[in-house]
């Protein structure tokens, strides 16, 4: 596996482009829970309107409740007198007996008196029929109020249980969406944190790969004209080609401009191939020149391992690269 962290922009890409990818998803996903959140919002506001307006109904019921009693407690007392009246009533005429029009006319003094008694029992037997009117209507009128009553509040009380379950299921998907935001949200921070560790960590190495690669420069200028030879054949249609002698190593740690040791880091002389460059190594794959070495001079480079059976497998030959 090629790991190109830290040699320059473009070798930091991979990780760096992998964290941004991570965030805009988060952010893709931050988005849409907010999107959720918006809408439960707008559900558990209804319910809560629902809510209220059902506990002003039931208030509503109650005050209803309240004055029925009050209607209860005087259409009983209107019975009472009723039946108290109605009885006085009965009695009265129990007392009389069947007395006919023609009795209480031949059994009065005079016309005025029959006519008085006449009157007299009319009236009684007509209060004592609306006496029995009143009786059975408020009777029929207590049951269907009470019916009525009794109905309304088993809806209103159903309809309340229902109201308060879906404002509750309402308010704790809300407060889970706002923990789920605030979790993605940790995780953005993070992966942003990341990527500028990384991009921090990026323009380090470029800085010590420049110093190294200046010093090169400088140590190219006092050195005597012949003391490197480098054998650089015609440029081949993918790049340079350069036949170079080839060493396996593997160490643990970091190369010399700051990146971790991987597979495809070449340690390189940069007065000859400059850090930073891509390079294939046929029987060894794609690989960058990201490391020094004292023993590394001229037309040498070193491949790095991850075991050490396999460098010393593959020892030290010589070999034709290209650098591109």
């Amino acid at each position: 596996m090629l790991v190109l962290l830290g040699v320059s922009a473009a070798a930091a890409a991979g990780p760096g482009e992998l964290l941004q990818n991570q965030v805009s998803s988060l952010q893709a996903r931050t988005h849409q829970a907010l999107l959720d959140l918006y809408a439960l919002d707008t559900r558990l506001q209804r319910a809560q309107e629902r809510l209220t307006s059902l506990r002003a109904q039931a208030d509503r019921l109650r005050q209803q409740q309240i004055l029925l009693t009050a209607q209860l407690s005087a259409t009983k007392h209107t019975l009472k007198v009723s039946e108290v009246q109605l009885g006085s009533n009965l009695r009265l005429l129990y007392k009389q007996g069947d007395i006919s029009t023609l009795a209480v006319v031949l059994g009065s003094q005079n016309l005025d008196e029959a006519v008085t008694k006449l009157d007299t029992l009319s009236s009684v037997t007509k209060q004592s029929q609306r006496f029995v009117e009143a009786t059975s209507s408020a009777q029929i009128r207590l049951v269907r109020l009470r019916t009525t009553m009794r109905t309304r509040r088993s809806t209103i009380a159903a309809a309340l249980r229902a109201a308060q379950q879906t404002e509750t299921t309402l308010a704790a998907a809300r407060t889970a969406r706002l923990s789920f935001i605030s979790h993605l949200r940790a995780q953005q921070q993070l992966k942003t944190s990341q990527i500028a560790t990384l991009q921090a960590a990026a323009k380090r190495v470029e800085r010590k790969s420049n110093q190294i690669q200046a010093s090169a420069a400088i140590a190219l200028t006092d050195a005597p004209p012949a003391s490197v030879a480098v054998p650089v054949t015609a440029p081949a249609a993918g790049g340079q080609m350069l036949t170079v002698s080839s060493t396996g190593y593997s160490l643990p740690g970091h190369a010399s401009t700051g990146i971790p040791v991987g597979w495809g880091v070449i340690a390189v002389d940069p007065s000859v191939i400059p850090l930073g460059t891509r390079i294939t190594v046929p029987g060894y794959g794609e690989g960058v020149a990201a490391d020094t070495g004292s023993a590394v001079r001229g037309a040498d480079i070193d491949l790095w391992f991850p075991t050490l059976a396999q460098a010393r497998a593959w020892g030290r030959r010589t070999v034709t690269i290209t650098l591109h």
